[in-house]
């Protein structure tokens, strides 16, 4: 039993850099350098939301294009400002959401490990189920903070449309939408997100836990693991981990982002207010079951990008805010 123990710990030491758990924390650093971070990657991915939003809500001209040539349309008609609709709002009003999303992953994500320990389950297992969900109970926690945000941005990267209204900013969104429909037309989508984005991030997170695990064990950082790994290596296998995950998740569930966003933004629907029914069968009558996939490309791509560029980031903030032996 101590020989286990003791190649135990020799593994944990080896791999420390790559499992950095919620004690080792520096919180305030985690936050501060997270937010920046964070709005720094969600501004380099922006525009292919804002291709992907265009082409999912669009009639039969943008809807029928490739990503790229939507977003060649959009830098023709509105200049690079267009392609960065709604960055500004999403960027501010996505901090409190980030402080609680991360806190209640990291949390919750500790408190699973340290009540699995000793179950009689493979370590890459145990890793996937708690990272799962960990990813289950922050989606949860941080979906009433973002599904309104997320209604307003989307409702600003398709103002212009035919058939769209134009607004004066994020508080005109806000005015319009409270005035038509109360506080639940900001809730749109709010019940197929919390019922899709939750599994989904469950899946990503849990994939990605997985993944790194077994990748890690592939390499040899096994058991008997006595050196670190290279920050090269640990940054390959993290993005490596994060783009399998991504490629999951995308597949199953552009369909159901496209009826949400759908939802969220559109009023053509006849007489009462957008449900999820209504979406789905307009959607069928308006272009069939591949209509469902509209804008995959580019949601393939952000979901890929994303999933690669946000767990490398991810790590990174908390390699920064790793507390100091003194403290």
């Amino acid at each position: 039993m101590a020989v286990e123990t003791e190649a135990s710990a020799a593994a944990d030491l080896a791999l420390s850099e790559a499992n950095i758990n919620w004690d080792r924390l520096d919180k305030t650093r985690f936050h501060v350098i997270g937010a920046i971070l964070f709005t720094a990657q969600s501004g380099l991915l922006h525009p292919t939301t804002v291709v992907k939003t265009r082409m999912q809500v669009a009639g039969g001209g943008l809807s029928h294009m490739h990503g790229f040539s939507v977003f060649k349309t959009i830098l023709r008609n509105d200049g690079s400002p267009g392609i960065f609709r709604g960055f500004g709002t999403s960027a501010i009003g996505s901090l409190p959401g980030r402080v609680l999303a991360l806190t209640s992953l990291e949390v919750s994500k500790d408190m699973m490990l340290k009540s699995t320990e000793g179950f009689s389950m493979s370590e890459a297992t145990r890793f996937a189920m708690a990272n799962g969900v960990a990813g289950l109970l922050s989606s949860i926690v941080s979906c009433a903070y973002y599904v309104p945000l997320d209604v307003i941005c989307q409702r600003l990267m398709v103002q212009g449309l035919p058939g769209m209204p134009t607004y004066n900013g994020p508080f005109g969104v806000i005015e319009k939408v409270l005035k038509a429909e109360g506080l639940r037309g900001l809730y749109r989508g709010f019940g197929i997100t919390l019922m899709t984005q939750s599994p989904a991030s469950a899946l990503w997170w849990g994939a990605y836990a997985g993944a790194q695990h077994v990748i890690w064990r592939s390499l040899g950082y096994g058991d008997d693991a006595k050196e670190k790994p290279s920050m090269l290596e640990l940054v390959t296998v993290q993005a490596s981990a994060g783009a399998i995950a991504g490629a999951c998740s995308s597949i199953i569930t552009t369909p159901i982002d496209t009826i949400k966003t759908r939802l969220q933004v559109m009023d053509n629907y006849g007489v009462g207010r957008p449900s999820v029914m209504k979406t789905t069968k307009f959607l069928l009558e308006e272009d069939g079951w591949r209509g469902f996939y509209r804008g995959f490309g580019p949601r393939s791509l952000n979901v890929s990008l994303w999933g690669t560029s946000m767990i490398v980031t991810y790590e990174l903030i908390k390699r920064l805010s790793v507390k100091s032996m003194a403290e």
